[in-house]
């Protein structure tokens, strides 16, 4: 916080407040809406909207991300104390926010050990997975509050009618409204977040229309009375369930930290920002300690809001001190109005929010480039549905690194030879190189590790079966980094082995800290070779004899 407000300028005011105006707008339908998708009353989601943008500002280093409850983690925040708990009642409340101080909690302790790392084994096509089936089941979940009554089964008309016409309006509103307001002649960045603010709209409209024609008193559900005043700093904790937290609280945990970077990351990258892994940590875990002590629930980086903070012209976390601000004068001000919204309206707005999540880009770019992440995006969706949002978390972080071993566990190894009148090498498959029959010339393009030297051996017999009048093999180590013990023995027994049928194995363009790993093994004293600096040094070493060079 003391690096931005150091450099603050005068001109970035107006475009802080008008952000955080427009943003407080969006919040309080949406963070009412979360709640509930968390199985928790309104007002909460409204209180974990002010204290934790706050604290995040001091300690993030976004200039306009928002901090809140997200579509996501109210999901999984549902999921985890639903077995514990009835939801909206006390227990419920202090499970929340409990699970909200163990994510904060968690995020403090990984952003002051450094590791912000993590974020790289969660790959982009297994995320946009997760969030895929994420979305549908939120979106699910919300279609019997939407028309009331038993949902599908047995409707009731009045809420149907409310819920669907907010529904159409807004997908009209999502689609249209922008082109809308740029023919009129509004600028275009302005159009784009005017269009946002259509749920505060139909929210307010149709409060409207359900005073006017007392839908309340026809059972239409509305969200009842929302406490008026601040949320109160306590801390109220249940002894009995931390075990039953922790497994929940590490796995919110890492996708707050997953989701806020990927908001984050992409509006710094407009911006021409850099970011801080470990201090986003810091920030997101002090932020959930601020939910936690006013009562609130786990809270992360909100894509949507993000976006349209950065699109009403954020240029520092002030416009989310100031959206803060609006909601606490909001709470302070009288409340009755927002006791007769209808959750119909509300589960609109929580459907068409959560169809911005439904990105499918990936999933046709992931096909086209690589099947794997294609079938790892559709595993790790279809997981989420099937399985649970816990398990598809699991699931998602173990496609991920198993498709990250599968790919390290069968290296590239290209055939080599010389580009006519140059000493540069290149693979015979891609260019028309010169050979020589008696040297097979191999480059290994990864590192050298337990999961993969097997394969390399394998691959580098089947390579002189195909070449039987190979003396001298040269393994050109320009992309290889590392190697480890197995890796190691592995070259060892393959040296052996070429040793008894004659043919001499040899080194060439070894980066030095690999070198310096062989010289201290067993393979430097053993070696039925040479190590050449380069690979056209081996070529004019293990060639001078020979005449038999082919193209």
């Amino acid at each position: 916080m003391l690096h931005w407000l150091r450099h603050y300028r005068r001109q970035m005011l107006a475009g802080d407040i008008g952000a955080g105006i427009i943003v407080a707008m969006m919040v309080l339908p949406q963070g009412m809406a979360y709640a509930l998708v968390a199985g928790l009353p309104p007002v909460v989601g409204l209180y974990a909207s002010i204290v934790p943008p706050l604290l995040y500002a001091l300690f993030g280093t976004s200039m306009t991300q928002s901090v809140g409850p997200m579509a996501i983690t109210s999901l999984m925040t549902a999921a985890a104390l639903t077995p514990l708990a009835q939801p909206g009642t006390g227990l419920y409340m202090v499970l929340a926010a409990q699970l909200a101080l163990m994510c904060g909690v968690l995020l403090l302790v990984c952003g002051v050990l450094r590791v912000g790392f993590v974020a790289n084994f969660f790959s982009r096509p297994v995320m946009s997975g997760f969030t895929i089936g994420a979305a549908l089941l939120i979106a699910w979940g919300q279609v019997e509050a939407l028309l009331g009554g038993s949902g599908l089964q047995a409707p009731h008309l009045p809420s149907a009618m409310l819920g669907l016409g907010s529904l159409i309006v807004l997908l009209l509103a999502r689609t249209h409204l922008a082109p809308l307001l740029r023919r009129l002649g509004m600028a275009a960045a302005a159009a784009d977040v005017g269009a946002r603010l259509a749920p505060m709209l139909v929210v307010v409209a149709s409060i409207i229309i359900t005073v006017l024609f007392d839908l309340a008193g026809a059972g239409v559900r509305v969200t009842g009375e929302v406490p008026a005043g601040l949320p109160s700093l306590n801390l109220a904790l249940s002894q009995a369930h931390w075990k039953s937290l922790v497994q929940p609280a590490l796995l919110i945990g890492f996708v707050i930290f997953l989701v806020s970077m990927s908001a984050a990351q992409t509006l710094a990258l407009r911006r021409q920002e850099k970011l801080h892994a470990n201090f986003e940590l810091i920030g997101l875990g002090a932020a959930n300690l601020g939910s936690a002590l006013t009562g609130g629930m786990p809270v992360t980086g909100s894509i949507s809001r993000s976006a349209v903070n950065f699109a009403a012209g954020a240029n520092t976390p002030l416009a989310s001190i100031i959206t803060a601000g609006l909601l606490a004068v909001a709470l302070v001000a009288p409340t009755g109005w927002l006791a007769l919204l209808p959750l119909p309206t509300l589960a609109a707005t929580i459907i068409v929010a959560v169809l911005g999540m439904l990105e499918l880009a990936t999933l046709r770019t992931s096909w086209r480039f690589d099947r794997s992440d294609a079938l790892a995006l559709v595993a790790t969706c279809a997981g989420v549905i099937v399985l649970g949002i816990e398990s598809g978390v699991v699931l998602g972080v173990v496609l991920s690194m198993g498709n990250l071993i599968w790919r390290a566990s069968r290296p590239h190894i290209a055939v080599l030879g010389r580009i006519p009148g140059s000493e540069h090498f290149r693979n015979v498959e891609r260019y028309a190189a010169e050979t020589i029959p008696s040297l097979l010339m191999l480059r290994i393009d990864a590192n050298l590790f337990f999961g993969n030297v097997e394969a390399v051996n394998v691959h580098i017999e089947d390579k002189l079966a195909a070449h039987p009048q190979a003396r001298h093999l040269v393994l050109v180590m320009t992309s290889v980094s590392s190697i480890d013990t197995s890796a190691m023995y592995g070259l060892l027994e393959l040296n052996e082995a070429l040793r008894q049928r004659g043919i001499g194995m040899h080194l060439a363009e070894v980066k030095g800290p690999v070198m310096d790993r062989i010289v201290g093994s067993e393979l430097a004293a053993r070696l039925n070779g040479q190590v050449f600096l380069s690979a056209a040094k081996a070529v004019e070493t293990l060639a001078r004899s020979d005449d038999d060079i082919h193209i």
